[in-house]
């Protein structure tokens, strides 16, 4: 509590050197400059996450028609073979080992 109080009292001593200050109408020119640096820069970054979030959502959608295309064509795989456990290297069939049990 006593640390509290400490900060609290600090708080105000700094308000106070504010209150003592002239009021102005206008930040300076060359903090205008910063300010308005800083804000163009997360203006520019918010666009760029945007952009990035718009292209995610584009791959993401073309990965799911692609594995949707890739189910359609196990489909065909296991009608045409019995299975679409393939060899993606050199086209073998990886059929169960004799007395394997399928699980």
């Amino acid at each position: 509590m006593a640390k509290e109080k400490e900060i609290n009292i600090e708080k105000e001593e700094s308000l106070k050197d504010f209150a003592v200050r002239e009021r102005a109408e206008k930040i300076s020119d060359e903090d205008l400059k910063k300010l308005q640096t800083l804000v163009n820069q997360i203006n520019s970054m918010q666009f760029n996450v945007g952009k990035l979030e718009t292209q995610k959502h584009t791959v993401l959608h073309n990965l799911s028609m692609i594995q949707d295309r890739v189910s359609l064509f196990q489909d065909k795989l296991t009608k045409d073979y019995g299975t679409f456990d393939i060899n993606i290297a050199d086209g073998t069939i990886n059929w169960p080992k004799e007395g394997d049990d399928e699980k």
